[in-house]
């Protein structure tokens, strides 16, 4: 099922914490990288802004580098609280960007992605999580933290419906 297009206005893609360091540790990185990747592309093409944090990047290292020659400096941001609105440098970019809806991927589910959306959600920004485009180290954890998500008031979609509605954005 596609998105419908107001579901789009004043959105941005949020990825969380894909990084180098991390993500030799999830198991399924191998299953949302592909999914991640599409996603910055079909953003890209639909001129949604994306943002990107790093946890701590001195200690996990930088976003790996598959997404990080998808993406621009500018809109990599470092953070070292687990909820990426902690961070004044993420909040300038959010309202710099006039994103009032994040569609989030990233890792892991449980820790930053957890905080960061229901953090976005406390101030009043719209979430779509992404359910098949995060990960956990393990997969209760990840099952838990989209439940979570969910009754908090996220809306739960999937990558190819995501990627589907950004491409009918760019359909003249």
């Amino acid at each position: 099922m596609v998105l419908p297009r107001q579901t789009f206005k004043g959105a941005g893609l949020l990825l969380v914490d894909i990084q180098e360091r991390l993500a030799p540790a999830i198991a399924e990185t191998s299953r949302v990288l592909p999914r991640i990747a599409e996603l910055v592309r079909n953003a890209r093409v639909s001129e949604l802004p994306i943002l990107a944090t790093e946890q701590y990047s001195r200690g996990l290292g930088p976003t790996l580098p598959e997404l990080r020659g998808l993406l621009r400096p500018e809109e990599v941001v470092e953070k070292i609280h687990f909820a990426a609105p902690r961070a004044p440098a993420f909040r300038a970019a959010l309202q710099a960007r006039g994103i009032t809806r994040c569609f989030v991927a990233g890792m892991e589910a449980h820790v930053c992605v957890l905080q960061s959306v229901l953090s976005l959600l406390s101030e009043g920004v719209a979430v779509t999580l992404i359910g098949d485009a995060v990960a956990s180290r393990v997969d209760l954890n990840r099952r838990l933290a989209v439940a979570r998500m969910a009754r908090a008031g996220a809306e739960v979609s999937d990558s190819a419906a995501v990627c589907a509605g950004m491409a009918a954005l760019a359909a003249p």
